[in-house]
């Protein structure tokens, strides 16, 4: 018998706007002048509390921080796609996304001072908190989906996370599953090339992430990460096929993680510099201004304006984040069971005696 295909695939590359600001006007996504102006300021403001978080943490005011320098469009694009009722799951690298659905900034930065209180997502925000573990929150989103099937809620999910979480059983545990019950879900990988050291050539033999999906049944699209309109047609097309019951989207952002991978990382010792000064020249936000200044929507004032307002926002959540009380110790405590065991009980009484670093006088104890 000869043989013969039984079934063959490809995956779409997604460009719109190149590095010289050069759209394709046929390919735009219907955004208004006014969504243009938006996306661009939502980036600037995504960039500048990452250059404070930096900065704060180097001086002692933060803790280890992740940076997301270079990567705001595959945010900022995805995040302008999504409707207040979908769920939205971060992993640690998308405060742009957090941005853009109305989280505070001062929560933002509440969370990477290590404290937990900014992880009490406001009531009216369908946002999980971050996760740190590489890749854990992705079943824990399948799930959601799950449910918003199971309930004929007319919403989608959207999953973020990294090159490095494609490596994680999780990962494809949760494709399978939402493969099989066709799951109102899109995942929106950041491939930004390294996960911490290790790059992505040492991470799949496959040319792309994006077709690990058409293994699990589903559609997978591969796009400039660091070109907003690209990033938000393909997410808000994945999120109409998700609430309509078409199933789930696998988004493969192609961007590029300029800075360390965390503040308590050095990238230097894994990477040259000249690969680094290669992805600079496609920064988003600059690629989207040589854009919004051939259509007029750009000019030095409205840039001073915009960078003005920016540092003045992240300035002042700065300032709420340093005048809030300190947390309680006792928080440590309760909020690990949902009765305090013997032994948890024992270990406050023991901390807030006088061992632990506050003592006994503390204002809260």
């Amino acid at each position: 018998m000869p043989k013969k295909t039984v079934r063959s695939f490809n995956v779409e590359w997604l460009q719109i706007l190149d590095e010289e600001g050069i759209c394709d006007e046929e390919l735009r996504p219907p955004v208004t002048e006014q969504q243009i102006q938006k996306l661009y300021q939502w980036m600037v403001l995504a960039r500048t509390l990452d250059e404070k978080a930096f900065k704060l943490q180097r001086e002692g005011r933060l803790g280890t921080y992740a940076s997301i320098l270079g990567q705001e469009a595959a945010q900022v694009g995805s995040a302008l796609a999504l409707q207040p009722s979908d769920w939205m799951f971060p992993s640690f690298r998308e405060p742009g996304v957090s941005i853009v659905r109305g989280l505070p900034l001062r929560m933002i930065l509440q969370y990477w001072s290590g404290d937990e209180r900014g992880s009490l997502i406001p009531e009216e925000l369908n946002d999980f908190p971050i996760t740190i573990p590489v890749g854990t929150h992705i079943p824990i989103a399948t799930g959601a989906a799950w449910a918003a099937r199971t309930k004929g809620d007319p919403i989608a999910v959207i999953c973020y996370f990294g090159d490095g979480a494609t490596s994680k059983g999780d990962f494809h545990e949760s494709f399978n599953f939402a493969g099989v019950f066709s799951l109102p879900i899109v995942y929106v990988c950041q491939n930004d090339h390294w996960a911490i050291s290790v790059p992505l050539s040492r991470q799949t033999a496959a040319e792309t992430l994006a077709q690990k999906a058409l293994a699990y049944g589903f559609g997978g699209i591969q796009v400039d990460g660091n070109d907003i309109f690209a990033v938000y047609k393909a997410t808000d097309e994945a999120l109409v096929r998700a609430r309509a019951g078409q199933g789930p989207t696998f988004i493969e952002c192609v961007t590029y993680r300029i800075g360390d991978h965390t503040t308590a990382d050095d990238a230097t010792r894994y990477r040259s510099q000249e690969e680094v000064e290669a992805w600079k020249k496609k920064d988003p936000i600059e690629r989207l201004q040589k854009y919004m200044v051939k259509r007029g929507l750009w000019d030095i004032a409205y840039a001073q304006k915009i960078f003005s307002e920016a540092k003045e926002k992240v300035e002042q959540a700065v300032k709420e984040l340093e005048a809030t009380p300190a947390p309680d110790p006792r928080d440590i405590f309760r909020y690990t069971f949902h009765e305090l065991t013997d032994e948890l009980r024992e270990q406050m009484e023991h901390c807030l005696s006088g061992n632990g670093r506050r003592g006994p006088q503390h204002p809260r104890s």
